[in-house]
């Protein structure tokens, strides 16, 4: 593991990613020519240039999922980790991107699943009192577009993020998220009714 402590994380991660507001509207998937890295890089060489180019949009696209981008950023470094790890077991360099996203949207689901148990568990606080989410989440609810994501069920959420942020394929969403094209394709359409139906309230 000393090894992935020691390529330049400063190259992919500036100071601008926590600061810089999250605009919904760009597309988060970065250009994909490091979607497959040559067979004959070792973990380091392909996780430092994966790194470099794809850390941006993977941390934009697990804040989508998380609502709250320092989490954001742990689950994104904790996916390039477990890359490091598992580098020679993913045998299809071609995958390498693929499995960047999917380990992202688990470990996000990771942490929507452990916030549940804590939220259910914590005491209540004071009436005048903010919650912590609420300061976390400023960022995120600049827009009426995210704050109505976060009504959506997690899976909705997932498969509107990926396909309309993320610009991937129903192939792609459907390897990310781990279930079929047809469930992709329902997840989508429920996910946009709902939508349309919360910001037509809105108006």
């Amino acid at each position: 593991m000393g090894a992935v402590r020691n390529f330049d994380m400063t190259a992919g991660e500036p100071d601008a990613v926590p600061a810089r507001p999250i605009h919904v509207t760009e597309t988060l998937v970065a250009d994909a020519a490091l979607g497959s890295v040559p067979a004959e890089w070792d973990a380091e060489q392909a996780v430092t240039a994966m790194y470099s180019t794809h850390y941006r949009s993977l941390v934009r696209l697990a804040a989508l999922l998380v609502r709250d981008t320092a989490t954001a950023e742990e689950v994104v470094q904790d996916s390039f980790v477990a890359m490091h790890t598992a580098w020679r077991r993913i045998r299809d360099n071609d995958k390498a991107l693929s499995y960047l996203r999917q380990s992202v949207v688990n470990r996000s689901r990771s942490v929507l699943r452990h916030r549940v148990v804590v939220d259910r568990n914590a005491p209540k606080p004071a009436p005048d009192m903010p919650s912590a989410e609420q300061g976390a989440l400023t960022l995120l609810e600049r827009t009426a577009v995210v704050s109505a994501l976060r009504s959506l069920p997690p899976r909705q959420r997932e498969a509107l993020v990926l396909r309309y942020y993320g610009d991937l394929s129903e192939a792609q969403i459907a390897c990310a998220m781990g279930i079929s094209r047809g469930a992709v394709k329902s997840h989508t359409a429920r996910a946009i009714a709902s939508l349309r139906a919360v910001l037509e309230m809105e108006k």
